[in-house]
């Protein structure tokens, strides 16, 4: 199993939210494994969640999960996290949702306002970065 450690320089503040200020990941033997944006999009194609972002964001670690499972590992081996989110006033609802789904070290992330997404429908897209030990 890969070594995920978080690195909290005592010259920066304590994160916001739920992410690490930098992680490094040790892998005894292992892959780097990208995962493009995930929206709230199901595997039939409908959008959970509409106007809803605590489902939205749901529905994206849920599909975050699907795309590092099927790679061969698991939630813990995403070290890197970029979001996009329609309103930047959601921080703290995804951000909740986000300790549901990621143990301590969380990703290192990076969270910012955008103003337009694929689909008007959509609130929260995440894309990542996983180390996964072969």
């Amino acid at each position: 199993m890969s070594t995920k450690l978080q690195h909290s320089p005592a010259t920066l503040a304590t994160p916001n939210g739920h992410f690490s200020a930098a992680i490094s990941v040790v892998p005894a033997s292992g892959r780097m494994v990208f995962i493009s944006g995930m929206t709230a999009r199901k595997a039939d194609g409908t959008i959970a969640g509409i106007g809803d972002i605590e489902a939205q964001t749901r529905q994206v670690c849920e599909n975050l999960k699907a795309a590092v499972e099927d790679a061969g590992g698991t939630l813990r081996d995403i070290c890197r996290v970029d979001v996009y989110v329609r309103n930047i006033e959601y921080f703290d609802i995804i951000h909740k949702v986000r300790r549901e789904f990621f143990q301590a070290p969380a990703p290192a992330s990076t969270m910012v306002e955008v103003a337009k997404m694929v689909k008007p429908e959509y609130l929260i897209e995440i894309n990542a970065i996983a180390v996964i030990e072969n």
